[in-house]
């Protein structure tokens, strides 16, 4: 594509000065028209060392709200972003509904980095563009518009910035090593690079190259660029997007009401396999740490079925400087702005630690889906979105555990009139809790169907049976404990 690309012709300097008046004040329309229509935009400043991104990105939002826009620097990853999945420092940095936010260095950066430097194997590298197609994919679907510029110029012009950079010892600090090694390799560079944008220049977010070799130029086309991509995508507001197959191998699974209730542990054998399986798994919490295996346990199940005991069997085996419990409840303001998935990713546990989710990203395809509040194409996409997301989890070296603690009708009742009886216990029993119960068919099925389209090879659901809420902890401890010895 860089070998291949051709400028576009530039125009003379008194029409650029026109267009580009012209232009900042388009763009700074668009941004009310983005905060009225809450449409989330992100913008990827990438390309060369020294062709000016930074500059010009001043340039571009200097007649912007400040208010409604973020600039992110991504360059070197963290120690703890290290400690994350690839993707996580840019997904928990997706801009709110109706604001900006420009990268100024992307995840094309960091993997084309890795690949020059020979970090990465040729399957870690498919692995990392696949992801990167997927999230950009995603963040399509959910409405978001992903703008990409690469800035181009060429290895005479940047070694010429370069060195008037580095001989002015005011601006020397902005000439890293990596953009010295750059123009000298430049030709190694261009291939990588090519590969890299033609494996990720997608219709829903195409790569844009812009003519860097003059800086007015390069801001008149990236703000055109920016003013032309907003009219569409205002355009196209609220259009369904495409609902995608599964491509994941799935595990055959039971319907719930298919599932043997009538299964119990005596107090004896609970009091003594608790005991025993609590001790293990406290040792395998030390293993996991020093092998720097990241755990994610969901919980999901029906109101009363007993998942806070499960978790607090669970929890009372590990070192609480090694695992969060994360209450999941509706959404904050914040949340409800951005991509569903978000709210889990700002969650997720560093390598060697244990993340457990009470409530988990599968409420999307049962109470988002049932009480309205997403459309039916947002949770008929969501099935594929969740197990592309667990498939990233995973790819990174996660082990997932997804427990449905399984209750019948009549044992809800009796819990659900206990709790209610009982004045210790009557902050467990919401009204809410009752209208979901005039609703267990409906659920029922939402999540006969969530089971069975998301129970994948490498992410299988777990049924805990919990009329027997002893049963049901023992088995919880023993497939958690199993998942980690098999890894």
């Amino acid at each position: 594509m860089l070998k291949d690309w051709s400028k576009a012709k530039k125009p003379d300097q008194t029409e650029i000065d026109a267009r580009l008046e012209h232009a900042r004040m388009e763009l700074s329309a668009r941004q009310m028209a983005i905060k009225e229509k809450k449409l989330p935009v992100l913008v990827i400043f990438d390309g060369w060392g020294g062709a000016g991104k930074g500059s010009i990105l001043g340039k571009v939002i200097k007649n912007l709200d400040p208010r409604f826009y973020k600039t992110e620097t991504l360059s070197k990853p963290s120690e703890d972003e290290l400690r994350r999945p690839f993707l996580y420092r840019y997904f928990v940095r997706i801009p709110e509904a109706g604001r900006f936010s420009f990268f100024d260095g992307s995840w094309m950066d960091e993997i084309t980095k890795a690949r020059l430097q020979g970090k990465t194997n040729d399957d870690e590298y498919r692995q990392q563009l696949t992801s990167i197609k997927r999230f950009e994919r995603q963040l399509s679907d959910n409405g978001y518009l992903v703008i990409k510029f690469f800035f181009h110029i060429s290895r005479s012009e940047q070694k010429k910035r370069l060195s008037a950079l580095t001989d002015d010892r005011h601006t020397a600090w902005r000439v890293s090593k990596w953009d010295l090694w750059q123009n000298k390799h430049y030709d190694e560079c261009v291939d990588v690079y090519d590969e890299y944008l033609e494996l990720t220049n997608q219709f829903i977010a195409p790569w844009y190259f812009i003519d860097s070799g003059n800086r007015k130029w390069a801001e008149l086309q990236i703000t055109e660029i920016l003013v032309k991509s907003i009219d569409i995508a205002l355009q196209n507001t609220g259009r369904a997007a495409a609902i995608l197959q599964n491509t994941f191998p799935l595990k055959q699974m039971p319907r719930l009401c298919d599932i043997d209730l009538n299964v119990s542990i005596s107090d004896e054998d609970y009091a003594r396999e608790l005991k025993e399986l609590q001790a293990e798994l406290a040792d395998l919490h030390n293993r996991i740490y020093h092998r720097k295996i990241p755990v994610v346990i969901a919980y999901e199940g029906w109101d009363a079925a007993g998942k806070g005991g499960n978790i607090k069997r669970l929890t009372s085996a590990l070192d609480p400087r090694g695992f969060e419990v994360h209450p999941i409840a509706s959404p904050e303001p914040a949340e409800k702005n951005r991509h569903y998935l978000w709210r889990f990713w700002k969650r997720l546990p560093k390598d060697g630690h244990i993340a457990i989710f009470d409530r988990t990203w599968y409420g999307r395809v049962m109470v988002e889906r049932l009480e309205g509040f997403c459309s039916e194409n947002d949770w008929q996409r969501a099935y594929n979105e969740i197990n592309e997301f667990e498939k990233e989890l995973v790819d990174w070296g996660a082990i997932i555990i997804k427990f449905w603690v399984q209750i019948d009708k009549d044992t809800q009742l009796a819990r659900f009139t206990d709790r209610q009886n009982t004045p210790e216990k009557q902050w467990k029993i919401t009204d809410e809790d009752w209208r979901n119960r005039e609703k267990w068919d409906l659920y029922e099925d939402a999540v006969n169907e969530m089971i069975q389209r998301t129970s994948t090879e490498f992410a299988p659901w777990h049924i805990l049976e919990s009329n027997d809420k002893h049963y049901a902890r023992i088995k919880a401890l023993k497939t958690v404990i199993e998942a980690i010895r098999k890894r």
